[in-house]
């Protein structure tokens, strides 16, 4: 390579902005994926191979020259680079790329549905081939209850809320306690007192005030259980008793909701999701519910709380992020969710394991005699 001052082949994305017109256009030459966060408006988009094909074949173009645009600025300028020393003058690398551009508060086009804002805010979504603007805009449309807010759904409403869930739905009945912080991150020592559904909207609004955090200052049970799920897409269970876990399901049986349940104590956690209504299964062959794997709660003896039994802080951290993950994975239809399969995860040799979990004909909730919506 000819030794030469690489400025001198960069332009400012104010210049670009400024001296790009039909003739001498900005070339966009990012990946499909990196544009999905946005595009300067008037370039053309071609990939490397294409441009390099188009100053072959156009003559008149490579004579001209024009301003190349990449993600910061890297591939652009080795291009340009690589342009000059085959004698093809004219070409400018814009320093900084798209980020300097989007910096710069420039002229740029987004997905539809998106605003700047949020193309920037969810910028690591969009180039997902699995996510892309559709599937943001599938979260941004999703309306997901958090039954409890205590060490599971703390987590779990963390990154729900940071991933761009729309609605977000809090339910519980107690203050936050100092003993609470120990595990329940969503929480903070200056709210000791504060409703826990007040505290958390505080959190998940500074973090997202793109979402909408709706507050039931209730405990569930199975006189409200019914009403309190009607129209959520996602239940995530961080109750800790099992009248309120047998209320959920039931009640998300009858709705055709997808339950993620999530379990700890001391330095074991669980992780399952029970969707008898999973559409693509015929009614024999549709995956269990909660009581298909806990038919009968067990004595208080045999499941102490975490009052009783204790917990490692960070444990509750650990299953409910995965909670969490299965609910993304269930909005945006991808990959294979726990239905039907009990993930169980041990902290102190850091082993992870999963069993089958069986649907029971006889189960009084979803059984082969019992009625539930399926959706096909």
């Amino acid at each position: 390579m000819k030794n030469r001052n690489r400025t001198a082949l960069e332009v400012s994305v104010e210049e670009a902005a400024g001296m790009a017109c039909p003739a001498r256009p900005l070339f966009d030459i990012r990946t499909l994926l990196e544009r999905q966060v946005g595009v300067p408006r008037g370039a053309i988009s071609l990939s490397i191979e294409e441009l390099m094909d188009n100053l072959q074949t156009d003559r008149g173009q490579k004579e001209a020259g024009g301003y190349i645009l990449c993600a910061e600025g890297v591939r652009s300028l080795t291009l340009v680079e690589q342009l000059a020393d085959q004698g093809v003058n004219g070409f400018f690398s814009v320093a900084g790329g798209f980020q300097a551009w989007v910096n710069a508060d420039l002229p740029t086009g987004y997905p539809q549905g998106l605003d700047a804002a949020q193309a920037d805010r969810y910028a690591r979504h969009l180039v997902m081939p699995q996510v892309g603007p559709e599937g943001q805009r599938k979260l941004l449309d999703s309306r997901i209850l958090l039954a409890g807010l205590g060490g599971l759904n703390s987590p779990a409403a963390l990154y729900l809320a940071a991933a761009g869930v729309g609605t977000l739905g809090l339910v519980a009945n107690q203050a936050v306690e100092r003993s609470n912080l120990q595990r329940q991150v969503v929480h903070r020592e200056s709210r000791i007192g504060q409703m826990k559904t007040e505290s958390a909207a505080d959190s998940l609004g500074s973090l997202n005030p793109d979402i909408e955090i709706r507050i039931f200052n209730q405990l569930v049970d199975s006189s409200n259980a019914e009403s309190l799920l009607e129209g959520w897409d996602v239940v995530i269970d961080g109750t800790d008793n099992f009248p309120a876990r047998y209320a959920l399901n039931d009640a998300c049986v009858k709705h055709g909701i997808p339950l993620v349940y999530g379990a700890v104590m001391r330095f074991q956690g669980q992780v399952s999701v029970f969707w008898p209504g999973a559409p693509g299964h015929a009614p024999d062959k549709a995956p269990p519910c909660f009581r298909c794997m806990v038919p009968e709660a067990p004595l208080p003896q045999d499941a102490p709380g975490c009052a009783v039994a204790g917990v490692l802080g960070v444990l509750p951290g650990i299953v409910g992020t995965l909670q969490a993950n299965e609910a993304l994975k269930l909005v945006l239809g991808i990959g294979q969710a726990l239905t039907g399969r009990l993930l169980m995860f041990d902290a102190l040799v850091m082993d992870f394991r999963q069993a089958s979990v069986k649907r029971k004909p006889s189960c009084p909730s979803c059984g082969s005699n019992t009625f539930y919506r399926t959706d096909s």
